[in-house]
C-alpha cells in the first residue's frame, strides 16, 4: 500500500508539473548546464528543467528488481525509481514537445550513476530503456543515431558487459585516460573526471590551468567526446573559465544560479553548497 501510495504521489507531482509547462511558454535551452545530483534537489527533474538545464543525473541501487533512485542505499524510497522521476516524465516532454524540447534538435543527458551492482544493474536498465527507445540515442557498429535523450552509465561501469552489446541504448561515461587509448567515442561518448587543479575558483586561474583545461577540451572535442568535471569550485569564476574553453557539461547543485549566468542574466541571492561527490 505504502509503495502504490509513493509512485501515486510522484506521478501525480510529474503530471502537475507537465501541465504547468504546458501552460508556460518554451523554455530555452542550456545545452552546457548539468544537474549535478539532480534527485537530491526540491523537485527532482523537475527543476532542472525548469531551469533549462540539458544534462541530469541520477545515482541508482538496483533493489528488489527495480532501479531506485537515492545517494545512499538507506535512503531508497519505494515508488522513487529512474522510470518513474526520469524515464517516463522525459519521454512525455520528448513526445509532446514541452518545455526544452519544444526548441527543435534540444538534447539531454541523462547520466546514471550506478552504485553498486554494475552488471545486474545494466541487465535492468537495458530492459527500462526499450519501451523509451524512440527518444533515445542509440548506439550500434555503424555509428549513432542521436536521440533527443542520451543515457550514459556511470560509477560502477559493467564496461565488458556494455561492449559486447552491438545494439545499445545507452553508452559509458570514460575518463580522461582514455583520451589517449584509443576507446570508440561510441562507446565512451563523454568524458569525466574530478577537477584537477588546485585553483578553487578565488582570483585569477593559473594561466597553466588555463592552457591544461583548454588542451583537455580540445583533444576530447577533437574525438568527438564531451567533457564534464565533477568536484571543481561550483562559483561564477569556475563556471566562466570552463564555459570560455568549451566545457560541454558544466557540473553544479545551484541551478538558479549557474541558469542565470548561462543566459546572462544578474545572478539572483547566491547560497552557498557544497557539492556532494
Amino acid at each position: 500500500m505504502v509503495n502504490r501510495f509513493v509512485l501515486l504521489l510522484v506521478l501525480l507531482t510529474s503530471s502537475a508539473a507537465l501541465a504547468a509547462e504546458v501552460a508556460h511558454a518554451v523554455v530555452k535551452p542550456l545545452s552546457e548546464a548539468h544537474s549535478h545530483n539532480d534527485y537530491l534537489h526540491r523537485r527532482p527533474l523537475l527543476d532542472a528543467l525548469e531551469q533549462g538545464f540539458c544534462g541530469v543525473e541520477a545515482d541508482v541501487f538496483l533493489v528488489d528488481g527495480d532501479l531506485l533512485v537515492a545517494h545512499d542505499r538507506k535512503d531508497v524510497k519505494p515508488g522513487f525509481t529512474l522510470r518513474s522521476a526520469y524515464l517516463e516524465p522525459l519521454a512525455q516532454r520528448v513526445r509532446g514537445k514541452i518545455g526544452i524540447f519544444a526548441t527543435p534538435g534540444t538534447r539531454l543527458q541523462l547520466l546514471v550513476d550506478v552504485k553498486k551492482d554494475g552488471a545486474a544493474v545494466y541487465e535492468v536498465l537495458k530492459r527500462q530503456l526499450e519501451p523509451y527507445s524512440d527518444i533515445l540515442t542509440r548506439f550500434g557498429p555503424t555509428g549513432t543515431s542521436t536521440g533527443a535523450v542520451t543515457v550514459v552509465i556511470s560509477g560502477d561501469r559493467a564496461v565488458e558487459r556494455i561492449a559486447a552489446d552491438a545494439e545499445r541504448l545507452c553508452a559509458v561515461d570514460g575518463r580522461l585516460a582514455q583520451l589517449e587509448d584509443g576507446s570508440s567515442a561510441a562507446l565512451y561518448p563523454l568524458m569525466s573526471e574530478s577537477w584537477p587543479f588546485r585553483w578553487r575558483g578565488e582570483g585569477a586561474m593559473p594561466s597553466a590551468d588555463r592552457e591544461k583545461l583548454a588542451a583537455i577540451v580540445s583533444k576530447a572535442h577533437a574525438q568527438g567526446r564531451k567533457v564534464r568535471f565533477w568536484g571543481g569550485p561550483d562559483r561564477l569564476s569556475a563556471w566562466e573559465e570552463m564555459k570560455r574553453v568549451g566545457v560541454d557539461l558544466i557540473n553544479t547543485d545551484r541551478l538558479p544560479e549557474l541558469g542565470a549566468f548561462l543566459r546572462g542574466e544578474p545572478q539572483p541571492a547566491a547560497k552557498v553548497v557544497e557539492e556532494t561527490q
